[in-house]
């Protein structure tokens, strides 16, 4: 190996590791994690008693909302299907998977939510529900947190 290689292949190795080193690291704790727990939980307390308005204040009206079986969705086409949803006959609930959500920040902006969730409702007296992956991009602005971005996926 030449002294260019050599010196190429430990200028890699350095840059790699100073990489990994200044990776951001999931919050599982601490202030922020615990601020987006704080305001998930308040987002879907919102949702599980079906208060239309209330949960749309959880959401920028710049929302885009993803999700693999229903397509794109902005906010008010999220707000008229979340209405449509609560006129069902069911109560559909939404519980976090305790142990799956992990909090990343975002420089000058907030905070990547990611988790599983699960979605039970009864229907014709037997219980549905299934699991599902999320990820929510928090914004935080004016001390308030919305979501700007979700992405639902696994359905």
């Amino acid at each position: 190996m030449t002294t260019f290689n050599k010196f190429f292949a430990a200028a890699l190795l350095i840059t790699a590791g100073l990489c990994a080193n200044n990776r951001a690291a999931a919050q599982t704790s601490g202030p922020l994690f615990n601020e987006i727990a704080h305001a998930d939980s308040l987002q879907f307390d919102a949702f599980n008693s079906r208060n239309l308005d209330k949960l749309m204040n959880y959401f920028d009206n710049s929302l885009e909302l993803y999700q693999d079986n229903t397509g794109v969705r902005n906010f008010d086409q999220t707000k008229e299907a979340f209405g449509r949803l609560f006129k069902m006959d069911y109560v559909l609930t939404r519980k976090l998977v305790a142990g799956t959500m992990e909090v990343y920040p975002i420089k000058d902006y907030g905070a990547i939510e990611t988790g599983h969730h699960t979605f039970s409702h009864i229907e014709n007296g037997q219980l549905q529900s299934a699991t599902f992956k999320f990820m929510q991009i928090w914004q935080k602005k004016d001390g308030v947190w919305r979501v700007t971005r979700e992405i639902t996926y696994g359905h």
